[in-house]
């Protein structure tokens, strides 16, 4: 806007730039270089940040994987291994993007489990939130057509079975399930679609988390504590405080990722991938990636094929309306004991879903399948707005500088 005041820099080329197109000024706006913040996030506050970091390897990993990739049932597999074996330094590109994307949704599940526990996601936050599961969607579909793109044996059939779930769709599921193969079973067409999205989606990724980024500097980010921002006192400028304290986060990060890059770059993958796609030899037991898994055990938990496919999508898209579902005034956990037993319970129904799914669907396994799929959508349909209703929570503080001073830089005041 003209006349509007703008950012003196000291370097002579970006104050010429910055005069002509304060883009400089903008990106440092939107990343919150200058936005007074809460003065006591810990540390779970940057996986935020990390996430982008995070994107921003796979993408750049993924361009240059692209750039040798062969998108053809009988020379995908053949380029995979020319990749490793011929490009220079393809082995380390590839691994960092596999491994890159297992940290990736390790990441994200932990900043979902904080938005979670804190209540980021309640008023006036909900667009926020619901932006964040949009992210989280096309992840698992950027995912899930990026583990069928090696074309080994897992990736394959995880392909026909995944692929093949769109057909109980009454009506006008089989349509969509040939147009998804690019023919009457899954092959090359499959692969060229599939080869296709997975490299556009980390670009709407990307555009969707620009809109996150804008919503979360409409209110500012939550707090441990859950209460608003009452005045100065209560903010820090996010430079140097918080992107000095990031950066020890984005090292261990960085650190974890090597270790696994340069030390055990196949742990997180089964062996049958490492085989050729087979068309006429089933795997005795069809594994997705490890992050897919709890989702996986709900599908399979539901005997019908139609249930379990509304099932599975359900369990993500109930988080959508999970700001309406909790009706607790109070945002954070620590003030919520009740809130705080349940919440656990659900990290470890979770966790306990994600061992169900790497298991074979019969016997003790899917008996502790189902169970622990009734108990996640308990959890959010039943349970979350019964606690709200009849808990009674902690005293809040009166202000974020007295929950970080103490209890005795202020009284009290009792939680609506």
């Amino acid at each position: 806007m003209s006349g509007a005041p703008r950012r003196q820099y000291t370097n002579p080329v970006i104050r010429w730039i910055e005069y002509r197109l304060p883009i400089f000024s903008t990106v440092e706006a939107t990343i919150g270089a200058d936005m007074p913040t809460p003065k006591n996030l810990n540390y779970w506050w940057s996986f935020g940040g990390l996430l982008t970091l995070a994107l921003v390897i796979q993408i750049v990993t993924g361009i240059v994987l692209a750039m040798h990739y062969i998108a053809h049932g009988s020379m995908a597999f053949d380029s995979v291994e020319h990749i490793m074996r011929n490009v220079n330094s393809g082995w380390l590109i590839r691994y960092v993007h596999a491994n890159g994307a297992s940290l990736f949704f390790l990441a994200v599940y932990v900043h979902i489990a904080r938005g979670m526990y804190y209540g980021s996601y309640k008023y006036p936050r909900e667009i926020l939130w619901m932006l964040g599961v949009v992210i989280f969607l096309i992840m698992m579909a950027t995912a899930f057509m990026g583990y069928v793109l090696p074309w080994g044996q897992m990736s394959f059939w995880a392909a026909t079975v995944i692929t093949n779930l769109f057909s109980a769709i009454p009506v006008i599921g089989e349509e969509i399930t040939t147009w998804l193969w690019g023919g009457f079973s899954v092959d090359s067409p499959t692969l060229t679609r599939f080869y296709s999205l997975h490299y556009l989606l980390p670009f709407a990724i990307f555009g969707v988390t620009i809109l996150h980024i804008w919503a979360l500097h409409v209110h500012g980010p939550n707090n441990p504590t859950g209460i608003d921002v009452k005045g100065p006192q209560d903010t820090i400028p996010y430079k140097p405080y918080y992107t000095s304290k990031y950066l020890s986060v984005f090292s261990a990060f960085m650190m974890v990722l090597a270790v696994l890059v340069f030390f055990e770059p196949n742990y997180l993958g089964h062996p049958d991938n490492y085989k050729p796609a087979d068309p006429l030899q089933t795997p005795a037991h069809i594994v997705p990636e490890w992050y897919f898994l709890p989702f996986y055990a709900i599908l399979r938990a539901i005997p019908d094929k139609l249930l379990g496919v509304i099932a599975m999508f359900g369990s993500i898209l109930v988080w959508f309306i999970l700001p309406w579902l909790d009706t607790s005034r109070v945002r954070s956990g620590r003030y919520r004991p009740l809130f705080k037993q349940f919440f656990w319970l659900l990290v470890i129904d979770f966790l306990v879903l994600m061992w169900c799914g790497a298991q074979p669907a019969e016997g003790p396994a899917l008996i502790v399948a189902r169970i622990a799929t009734a108990y996640y959508f308990l959890h959010f349909i039943v349970i979350l707005p019964l606690v709200g209703w009849f808990e009674r929570p902690k005293p809040l503080p009166e202000s974020i500088s007295t929950s970080v001073l103490g209890s005795g830089a202020a009284a009290p005041k009792a939680a609506e």
